[in-house]
């Protein structure tokens, strides 16, 4: 969707694929990558695990979200807005 570069932090704006656990939201981050040698398009997919205060967010809900300091094993993102 849109990648924004804000002082050496990453932001991305994606879709909530899962809201099963509390203050976790999971989000799958799509990207279109060229074969170096072959010239074809592929998709290469990635989740990302991040982290919702006040469980707001829901599955299918587009949100902003940043790179932050270590939250959890997993948890490296937070949650900056819906929208």
């Amino acid at each position: 969707m849109a990648i924004i570069w804000n002082k050496s932090i990453k932001e991305l704006i994606w879709e909530v694929i899962n809201d099963k656990w509390d203050k976790t939201r999971t989000v799958l981050v799509k990207s279109v990558r060229i074969h170096p040698i072959y010239k074809k398009r592929f998709i290469v997919s990635k989740k990302y695990y991040i982290h919702d205060e006040k469980n707001e967010s829901k599955i299918g809900d587009k949100v902003k979200f940043r790179e932050c300091k270590p939250l959890s094993k997993n948890k490296r993102r937070k949650l900056i807005e819906i929208i």
